[in-house]
């Protein structure tokens, strides 16, 4: 999932490829600068990675062993990141998360847990979404990735900070429909496979696609 971004993915976010005429200064260093290749794992696609990871693993006989797993994963794309000082707000939610699921296996009764055996996937889906739109009143997390990959200068245009308000907006919207989707195919068993595995794959590609074509897309328009 944390693939490298490409020319006119995450990593440019915000950052005017075709300098109009009269375009704003920060719009024209940001287009003649080169775009940076990220180092390490500081893609958004990596941190959403653990959270896959246990949304796909995850089952009333196997949650215990895909939070591990999940948490293993956490560490290890974001621990590059963390040692460079780069703090990703999914990441440390990610760890935080799957780290109180792990020894809340290893330190309650099967028979206290059947409520997160139930409702495992529903949760996960749910923490994501909230702090994906919960950080739009505060500082858009994938803002956190693209100003690792642009000018300094940038940082504070309009386009740059409308375009991660909208991927940000999106990735929630599709957590949360994740989340309605898992929760129903506990409702409606019948039709499990379909709200467990066909919805939230092509949201989830759907929003991949969105995320690295619409930077590009949005900053053509305002040229």
């Amino acid at each position: 999932m944390r693939a490298a971004p490409t020319d006119g993915t995450m990593g440019e976010e915000g950052v005017a490829t075709h300098p109009a005429e009269g375009a704003p200064m920060a719009q024209q260093a940001a287009t003649k600068a080169p775009a940076k290749k990220p180092v390490g794992t500081g893609s958004v696609f990596f941190s959403f990675a653990p959270w896959i990871i246990f949304g796909v693993v995850a089952s009333p006989s196997t949650w215990k062993y895909a939070a591990l797993a999940a948490l293993i994963a956490a560490i290890v794309l974001s621990g590059q990141d963390i040692l460079r000082g780069r703090i990703y707000v999914l990441d440390m939610v990610g760890i935080v998360f799957f780290a109180v699921i792990t020894v809340l296996a290893l330190a309650l009764n099967r028979s206290e847990l059947v409520w997160l055996e139930t409702y495992a996937q529903v949760i996960s889906n749910g923490v994501v979404a909230a702090v994906a739109l919960g950080s739009l009143l505060v500082d858009p997390f994938t803002a956190q990735y693209a100003r690792q990959q642009t000018p300094r200068d940038v940082w504070d245009s309009p386009v740059f900070l409308h375009i991660n308000r909208v991927l940000t907006a999106a990735w929630g919207v599709v957590f949360v429909l994740m989340a309605l989707s898992t929760w129903l195919a506990i409702r409606i068993p019948s039709l499990d496979d379909w709200f467990n595995w066909v919805i939230p794959v092509v949201l989830l590609v759907a929003v991949i696609k969105l995320t690295e074509r619409y930077p590009e897309s949005y900053k053509a328009r305002t040229t």
